[in-house]
């Protein structure tokens, strides 16, 4: 059976942190941001958890990703 490779694209967009959670940024933060309120633009600066229904597809994507 051959190894699975990392989806280049993912790698990009999310982290595994050290306890093994995957984390993304926020989406709606990139532009048309005057017509945004500043408490949600504050609250996007932070990176989120990824959602338990794209855990399972993205985690296979990012299988050796450290």
């Amino acid at each position: 059976m051959p190894k699975l490779r990392t989806h280049s694209g993912t790698k990009k967009r999310v982290k595994k942190t050290a306890t093994g959670k995957v984390m993304a940024s926020h989406a709606f933060r990139v532009h048309l941001l005057s017509a945004k309120s500043k408490s949600s633009k504050r609250s996007h600066r932070t990176a989120m958890q990824v959602s338990k229904s794209d855990l399972k597809r993205i985690k296979q994507q990012i299988t050796y990703v450290k």
